[in-house]
């Protein structure tokens, strides 16, 4: 028979009840809302020392996850096993408990000490199960005063029951939420990584956020027909992108046209996109189709299109706004079907604002726009594609190139590289050619990259004693990467004894351990 509450006791229960019902709607954080939820128990129902316990996932131990009153250090200690204890029973058998008075009950353990100094004859206590589908998760326990038996306990256990019952409704919401968010990230996650492989062309050689992006920009236009502008400083790898681009489009299997505007001069450009018939101008002996009708059904690619001249600016809009056009010196109106690819190391804006470059033209090309940073903002890519083209050039040279020294890493990593991918490439070919050994070191690098800029020499603090200690380091990890962790033998390759190595790979806290089986650098 289910236990009556008297009628203060109930209007009270239930003013409680909207005031924690109130705050799990609050939305504000789980253990905030807890800790509000206990602190309402307290100032409103007369449960002190209020504690949530939570089972673990394997139901090995219950821990105090949020408490009322007590230290974390305190919190620390409040664990339980199933069974164990009054809490321990309550999570075990998922039915409540009711203690009239503490200092009669032996499984009373109180391992946090949030009752140290307090008088047990004076306490009573309730423990619910929190329950989500049946399933007992943790527990909720408070502290009360001390009545004579669990009968006068009854209601207030039943009220407590029902506060368990809102908070397991409440962790459970916030548990299926947590779920969803962590499903669509995933999902969302695998998108873009799904995109990266598809966009990645294959001939690029980048891990870093930025060339993600680009990759994830690649796979998602690829597959239209849409006009693509790409940016970035020359030598970024434009080109390669709008190859990429073409690839892994519809059209892969017509023609891929490039067209470098600022190779050509004024007077040939025009004939050279669009063609020339016979006799239109001294020199064309013959006619000749120009690049849209080359690329008709596959793609245009307009390198340096900044550098184009107004004239040929004109003529490229009406041919995009058309599709169509007519050969320097005919008459006869040519239909094309061209995908037109842009690339651009200009600031097309502000030529539009100085009267350079065509407005209308700029919204033609400027669809989707993918920017390609520069080589000095890629991070540790710079170290992938050294590796890489060391691999390449060595190969090509027939050298055996097995790795970069410590020191020229720290060149190559330091280095600006106004040039980009280009100039990284022309710098590692001429360092494999260069190199004598099987080891590419900081002097086989050009002079640009050896010789430190002024202001950063005249910023330097160190003394002349840690330079010669870095220079040192550095030659003995080298030395321990070529002999594989042997201290023995690298210092023969050094010149010197083993008990010097070992004082020195002590003096500079040097882990040889990590270059036994050839571990390299890069």
């Amino acid at each position: 028979m289910a236990t009556q509450i008297n009628p203060e006791l109930s209007f009270n229960g239930l003013t409680v009840l909207y005031k924690i019902a109130q705050q799990l709607a609050s939305g504000n954080e789980l253990e905030e809302m807890m800790s509000a939820i206990l602190e309402i128990l307290e100032n409103n129902a007369g449960m002190k020392r209020g504690m949530i316990s939570i089972l673990s996932p394997k139901k090995e131990e219950l821990t105090v996850d949020v408490a009322r009153g007590i230290s974390e250090s305190e919190k620390r200690k409040g664990r339980y096993k199933p069974g164990e204890g009054i809490t321990g029973r309550v999570v075990a058998s998922g039915r409540p408990v009711a203690v009239p008075t503490l200092e009669s009950e032996p499984t009373f353990l109180d391992r946090t000490g949030a009752r140290k100094g307090l008088r047990q004859s004076d306490l009573s206590f309730l423990c619910v199960p929190i329950k989500a589908e049946d399933v007992v998760v943790g527990a909720l326990s408070v502290d009360k005063l001390a009545v004579e038996d669990a009968v006068t306990l009854e209601g207030e256990l039943r009220f407590l029951e029902a506060v368990a019952d809102l908070i397991a409704q409440a962790v459970q919401c916030r548990r299926r939420q947590y779920d969803l968010i962590q499903a669509l990230e995933r999902e969302n996650t695998e998108l873009r990584r799904s995109l990266e492989d598809k966009g990645k062309p294959d001939q690029m050689i980048g891990n870093s956020s930025t060339m993600r992006d680009a990759y994830r920009q690649i796979a998602m236009v690829a597959p239209s027909v849409t006009s693509v502008l790409i940016r970035g400083e020359t030598g970024t790898g434009k080109e390669l992108v709008a190859r990429a681009i073409h690839q892994k489009s519809p059209r892969k299997d017509k023609a891929f046209v490039a067209v470098n505007c600022a190779a050509l001069p004024e007077s040939l450009l025009e004939s050279e996109l669009f063609g020339h018939e016979k006799g239109s101008f001294t020199g064309a002996t013959s006619k000749r189709i120009g690049r849209f009708e080359a690329a008709d059904g596959g793609t245009l690619f307009l390198d340096e299109i900044g550098e184009m001249p107004p004239s040929a600016q004109s003529r490229l809009l009406r041919a995009i706004q058309e599709k169509e056009f007519q050969r320097v010196g005919g008459t006869d109106a040519i239909k094309v079907d061209v995908r037109l690819i842009c690339a651009t190391n200009r600031n097309l804006e502000s030529d539009v604002q100085q009267a350079r470059f065509r407005e209308d033209l700029y919204y033609r090309i400027n669809v989707f726009t993918i920017i390609l940073p520069p080589l000095r903002e890629r991070g540790a890519d710079v170290l992938l594609l050294a590796d890489y083209f060391v691999r390449k050039y060595s190969k090509l040279h027939d050298k055996p190139i097995e790795r970069i020294s410590t020191p020229a890493i720290d060149m190559i990593s330091a280095y600006h590289w106004p040039g980009n991918v280009r100039e990284l490439e022309n710098v590692m070919e001429r360092s494999v050619i260069v190199a004598t050994g099987t080891v590419i070191d900081g002097h086989d690098l050009p002079p640009t990259l050896q010789v430190k800029d002024i202001v950063s020499q005249s910023k330097r603090k160190d003394t002349f004693d840690n330079l010669v200690a870095a220079y040192e380091r550095e030659l003995i990890i080298d030395a321990l990467k070529d002999k594989k962790g042997n201290q023995t033998e690298a210092a023969k390759l050094l010149g010197t004894t083993k008990r010097i190595i070992q004082y020195k790979i002590n003096k500079y806290n040097i882990d040889f351990t990590r270059f036994k089986g050839g571990e390299t650098e890069l």
